[in-house]
């Protein structure tokens, strides 16, 4: 399966996935915004996806250059790690229970679900595995 996800689809495609996560879910990505003050805002309503995921045991681990979203994803339980490399980490990588792999341009931002010109793919290609989860372990170590 190789689905493109644009614009504003994305939380409508991604939300039941990590709803579904059973395990795990890994987060790259470079800016994640949480809106405590809309409940209703797109983004909000996907970053509730990961409260229930993390609430019903999966591990919740992410790397993001917005540190400001740490706050409310430890609160959770979630492990959450800036890189000290002095490289910018600009990708947007989410690994749910090593069987679904989302890959593009969105942030989780509220811009990105409604306004801006995003592309990402959803992918279920077992061999993608192994490649993006190294990235993702590689990043988590620096």
């Amino acid at each position: 399966m190789n689905i493109p996800i644009i614009g504003s689809q994305f939380p409508t495609a991604v939300i039941p996935l990590i709803d579904g996560a059973t395990k795990s879910i890994k987060v790259v990505v470079f800016d994640w915004r949480w809106y405590p003050s809309d409940p209703g805002a797109s983004v909000q309503i996907f970053n509730q996806s990961f409260v229930r995921a993390v609430r019903r045991g999966v591990s919740l681990r992410v790397i993001c250059n917005n540190g400001e979203i740490f706050k409310y994803l430890t609160e959770l339980g979630a492990e959450c790690r800036k890189t000290l490399s002095s490289n910018l980490v600009h990708a947007k990588l989410l690994i749910i229970d090593d069987k679904f792999l989302v890959i593009g341009s969105h942030n989780y931002t509220q811009h990105a679900f409604t306004m801006n010109r995003e592309i990402s793919l959803l992918t279920d290609a077992p061999e993608t595995f192994p490649i993006f989860d190294k990235f993702f372990e590689t990043l988590w170590l620096l």
